[in-house]
């Protein structure tokens, strides 16, 4: 029987990429494949981008390029990750694949109880609705201490 794959959604964000070492990490450890979804929709958002007049080939274009920089730039090529692009609502797309999944793996963005009440959250349905152990890896604490050196360099100059 094969081992179910460790899921992972990605946006292209500092918080995916966050979720995408952790995955990598707890694949590793476990001998799990790891799946790192791109999801795309129209109207086109994904990530922080808002594309205006895109068509849906371009928007896949961009997701699939968007997800194989993420991987390369975070894990390197040669970490197994297995990259799926898909359309749709990223929520129920990610709930879908964690049907078939060991544990499906976001990041957060941080918003506070008031954001998350005006915009809604892909970790809060998933969290609800997932059909496997669900895992929100928090931003890393040495990438603020790295950009804390680095805002305190660049004020010294």
């Amino acid at each position: 029987m094969a081992t179910k794959p460790v899921v992972v959604g990605i946006d292209g964000s500092e918080n995916s990429k966050d979720a995408l070492r952790w995955a990598v990490e707890f694949g590793r450890r476990y001998e799990a494949p790891v799946e790192a979804i791109a999801v795309w929709e129209m109207p086109a958002t994904y990530g922080y981008v808002i594309i205006h007049g895109a068509t849906g080939q371009e928007l896949e274009e961009a997701a699939r390029k968007m997800l194989a920089d993420t991987v390369r730039d975070t894990v390197g090529d040669d970490a197994g990750v297995n990259q799926q692009v898909k359309r749709g609502n990223p929520s129920e797309v990610l709930i879908g694949a964690s049907g078939s999944a060991q544990m499906l793996v976001l990041g957060t963005r941080g918003h506070g109880a008031f954001a998350r009440m005006v915009m809604g959250s892909v970790s809060q349905h998933c969290a609800a609705n997932s059909k496997c152990p669900f895992t929100v890896v928090p931003p890393t604490k040495v990438k603020s201490k790295e950009k804390d050196k680095e805002k305190s360099k660049s004020k010294s100059k």
